[in-house]
């Protein structure tokens, strides 16, 4: 297996391809420009010429709508998982258009979630090509200490909730602010893992809601799954969702959870490992996190195994039977 990165010209490192290199798992990036579309499929189409890949499997967007068509068009198997759909503006809905229009033609598509293959089915993918495969998570480490984790994040002695994603819109950061600023906690902190093209605008929102001193920023962290003991509750503030990683990562650390109901999360989120309230409800969330940081007691894995190894090695089978459906 070869995973192909599309990375800015400019990044010298890049978080996903180093921990993949780490676990010996061949990668090639290319430097491409934000907008050097010619030069992706240029590149995509000698890596297909030279490495002769029986499958090519692409993941997002950009890489469904200006790669998957070289693959096909050098006559190999395309396979894509959808993830979720980013189309909280305009722009992002004509992107999750195009990417919809161009997964007619795979060979096979992949939903993370009951609720995106619904989505994908009516767009016009046909039946037989779409597979319902849910995110798993099996961690090669165990979690931190309460105490290590909160040293190595540089946390203060107080209750904390984790907010870790994407500071974009579809991950619903802002409304995660929002919230905390209603929460009647003043002893209260929330930690920000994580980068997007909203950190800025984010900041700039926590000053004028009165709690920039209360919220820490600690930007992209490795490994951070590890991390997640640190935290008094896990919040997921999200807008649009598949099967979050980040949530699977704070239930298998024991970690209570406020997540929204959208997505795959209600079929992750077991009453008994976390509260569910719904999207853009910033009171449902302040009172829910309120109520948890109140409440003692870890949060208990859902029947869904999801983050075992059990589970993952289900995931694999999965994935591989569909590979072996297409080459045929």
């Amino acid at each position: 297996m070869r995973v192909a990165a599309v990375v800015s010209p400019h990044e010298e490192r890049h978080p996903f391809v180093e921990a993949l290199a780490s676990d010996g798992v061949a990668t090639t990036r290319l430097r491409i420009g934000d907008r050097d579309y010619g030069g992706e499929r240029r590149a995509i189409r000698e890596l297909c010429r030279s490495g002769r890949p029986d499958v090519v499997h692409t993941h997002g967007f950009r890489p469904d709508v200006v790669d998957g068509g070289v693959a096909r068009g050098e006559g190999i198997p395309v396979v894509s998982t959808c993830h979720g759909f980013i189309d909280a503006n305009l722009r992002g809905r004509v992107y999750q258009w195009l990417q919809r229009r161009a997964l007619r033609s795979f060979d096979a598509v992949i939903a993370v979630s009951n609720p995106i293959a619904e989505r994908v089915r009516k767009a016009g993918v046909p039946p037989q090509k779409l597979h319902v495969v849910p995110n798993v998570f099996a961690s090669s480490a165990a979690p931190l200490s309460r105490h290590e984790a909160r040293r190595r994040l540089d946390l203060p002695d107080a209750p904390v909730i984790g907010w870790v994603g994407r500071l974009s819109a579809e991950k619903g950061p802002d409304l995660a602010l929002e919230a905390f600023a209603q929460l009647p906690r003043p002893d209260a902190r929330m930690v920000m893992i994580g980068h997007g093209p909203d950190a800025a605008t984010l900041r700039a929102r926590a000053a004028a809601l009165g709690i920039a001193d209360r919220v820490i920023w600690r930007g992209i962290v490795n490994d951070a799954g590890r991390l997640f003991t640190a935290f008094d509750a896990f919040f997921l503030s999200s807008r649009t969702e598949g099967t979050p990683i980040a949530l699977l990562e704070a239930i298998a650390a024991g970690v209570p959870v406020v997540a929204t109901r959208v997505g795959g999360v209600p079929d992750v989120v077991a009453g008994s490992s976390g509260v569910l309230v719904e999207s853009g409800d910033v009171a449902a969330m302040a009172s829910a996190l309120t109520r948890v940081l109140a409440e003692a007691g870890p949060a208990k894995v859902g029947p869904d195994r999801a983050h075992d190894g059990a589970a993952a090695n289900e995931w694999l089978s999965r994935y591989e039977s569909i590979y072996r459906s297409v080459l045929r």
